[in-house]
């Protein structure tokens, strides 16, 4: 049977985000290093749940549960392995590989619906080709022949049933068209000719969504004509959900491997226009509000956003409800700022009038979140007087309350008290009453037992050396061959896993704590490895680590051959020793003679 390579799992940790995974289902917040939440695996008031960006991983010191990124996606949304693995690369845009016997992976039941997506992109495709007015309404605003083929732009034909016709003459291939919302079900009274079903997209211009595979997942149509709605989206279906889905993110990665920022906009036709002017880090959102689940995407891949909207009352309406989305994901580190178009003018049409570099001078003057909402609020009270900054601090307080702790936060806060005219600290006491002032973050829980020292109890060894390897998997190079030697005559309770453990570091190295985890997610000691993981804290930067644990592989050596040393005396009291254990007795003398004397 075919199976998943082990690097590509090993990139899939690395490259993953823990922390947006899980807080994309559990509410984190952040405690020092860490992030903490109610366990969603078991009932609670107190939160006992920890989330570690450094390791990848996350502990429940309640219940006990913990695991990686895909362990997560495993227990919390009851994922089959290959399904979790599925689910990561889709999010992070990457194909999954297989390696082995066997037809391959086994299918997955949305796969049909892929399909017949890709082929119902083609089929518009087709028919733009075919249809004059449509090509002329592409001419007409500005589209190159190029654009169309790199974002897939087609043709929905004039017609009820085209598209009906074409693939769905069987009752699965009628159903596979309504689960993807692409034909809608008449009401009765209103069935035609036997038909129950009708397209839902008729003569409109049909702009493919695809995931971050590529993968056609739905349409937006824009009507040639006058008419309404002049945009129709597909619905939500099992392949597409507009709160997580963003136009022109596919082909904007394509496009640059190095983002610094992206642009959001708000239509279809916006972005292909910046794209095609050479602004090709624009995306939009899908006939909704940016949703915070936008943003944490976003956030993953550049540490910048700016949104860009229409100069009219619409515009500034969707700014501000943005802004309101964007408050809880604020934080130091991302940058949001907001652009404002001059009135009648959207992106569309001003790129064209004034072209690439003019437009992006504009990004430069982009207001900053903090500023946007000090402007907005300002605009709806007096601060020329007591009444109005009042008013003004009224309207700020349930807003700045949606912004996590944190610098920012606080500089926020600075900001904010500047305008009302009282000190930060005033403020934060009338609009948090009895909350303490800001000290440094908490710390994380203290470890279930203490770390002990490399030259302690012959046990802690096998665990400082296994959890110097969990934190610092790169450190397992530093093993020469002639120390790990050294380990095959120890019998120490867990050296097995550990010789186990550096050799498969050293056959196949690791960069991330979870990664280990995941290797060994199946396998035995693999839940000693999580509990070790989960218990103890970062020991020590790197380079130190590597001494500590040659230091512990050294040491577990010298007490192997103490005790063979023993052995062999032993066995010297009552029968003489063969040839070959005299000469091992010897060898063993000048060693633990040697290491002794030069301080081991």
């Amino acid at each position: 049977m075919a199976r998943i390579p082990r690097q590509f799992i090993d990139e899939l940790i690395a490259r993953a985000d823990i922390v947006e995974i899980i807080g994309a289902r559990v509410q984190l917040k952040k405690a020092g290093r860490e992030y903490r939440a109610c366990c969603p695996f078991h009932n609670e008031k107190t939160p006992s749940f920890w989330v570690s960006p450094d390791k990848q991983f996350y502990h429940c010191f309640g219940c006990g549960a913990h695991g990686t990124v895909l362990g997560f996606l495993m227990e919390h949304d009851h994922m089959a392995f290959p399904e979790a693995v599925e689910e990561l690369a889709t999010r992070l845009g990457l194909e999954v590989p297989h390696e082995g016997g066997g037809a391959g992976a086994p299918k997955r039941a949305d796969e049909p619906l892929y399909e017949l997506m890709k082929d119902v992109a083609r089929f518009y495709v087709e028919a733009l080709a075919r249809e004059p007015r449509a090509r002329d309404y592409v001419v007409r605003r500005g589209l190159t022949p190029q654009t169309c083929e790199h974002f897939g732009i087609g043709y929905a034909p004039n017609s009820w049933n085209d598209l009906l016709r074409r693939f769905g003459g069987t009752e699965a291939g009628r159903k596979a068209l309504s689960e993807t919302g692409m034909i809608i079900e008449r009401e009765r009274g209103q069935i035609r000719d036997g038909e129950r079903h009708y397209d839902r997209f008729r003569d409109r211009l049909m702009f493919p969504i695809r995931d971050a595979r590529g993968r056609t997942i739905a349409f937006g149509g824009r009507i040639i004509e006058a008419g309404e709605p002049k945009y129709l989206n597909s619905p939500e279906t099992v392949l597409f959900h507009k709160g997580r889905e963003l136009y022109g993110l596919y082909e904007t990665r394509r496009a640059r491997t190095n983002l610094a920022r992206l642009l959001i906009v708000e239509g279809y036709m916006d972005t292909v226009r910046l794209h095609q002017a050479g602004i090709d880090y624009a995306v939009a959102t899908l006939g909704t509000a940016t949703t915070p689940e936008h943003l944490r995407r976003l956030f993953r891949l550049v540490p910048s956003v700016v949104f860009a909207f229409d100069g009219d009352r619409a515009g500034r309406a969707a700014a501000w409800r943005a802004l309101q989305q964007a408050l809880p994901e604020v934080r130091e580190g991302r940058e949001i700022r907001f652009l404002f178009l001059p009135e009648g003018h959207d992106p569309d049409t001003l790129v064209g009038e004034e072209g690439k570099e003019a437009f992006e001078a504009r990004l430069q003057d982009a207001l900053p979140l903090s500023e946007y909402l000090v402007r907005e609020l300002s605009q709806q009270a007096e601060l020329g007087h007591a009444d109005g900054r009042a008013r003004f601090a009224e309207n700020a307080r349930p807003l700045f309350l949606k912004v996590p702790e944190g610098v920012y936060r606080e500089l926020l806060l600075e900001r904010l008290a500047e305008v009302v005219g009282l000190g930060p600290q005033r403020l934060r006491e009338l609009w948090m009453p009895g909350a303490p002032a800001p000290a440094a973050e908490p710390p994380a829980p203290a470890p279930s037992r203490p770390r002990t020292a490399v030259t302690a109890g012959r046990g802690s060894l096998v665990r400082q050396a296994i959890v110097s390897l969990l934190h610092h998997p790169q450190i397992a190079a530093e093993v020469t061959a002639a120390e790990r030697a050294g380990l095959e005559a120890s019998d120490e309770p867990g050296v097995a896993l550990l010789r186990e453990l550096l050799d498969d570091l050293q056959a196949h190295p690791a960069q991330l704590a979870a990664q280990v985890v995941q290797r060994w997610h199946d396998r035995e000691g693999g839940e000693s490895l999580k509990k070790l993981l989960e218990r103890e804290g970062v020991i020590t930067a790197a380079p130190a680590a590597a001494g500590e644990l040659r230091g512990a592989v050294a040491r577990l050596a010298d007490l192997a051959a103490g005790r063979r040393l023993e052995a062999l005396e032993a066995k010297s009291r009552s029968t003489p020793l063969t040839e070959h254990e005299l000469q091992e007795f010897q060898s063993l003398m000048s060693k633990l003679g040697h290491r002794r004397g030069g301080g081991a």
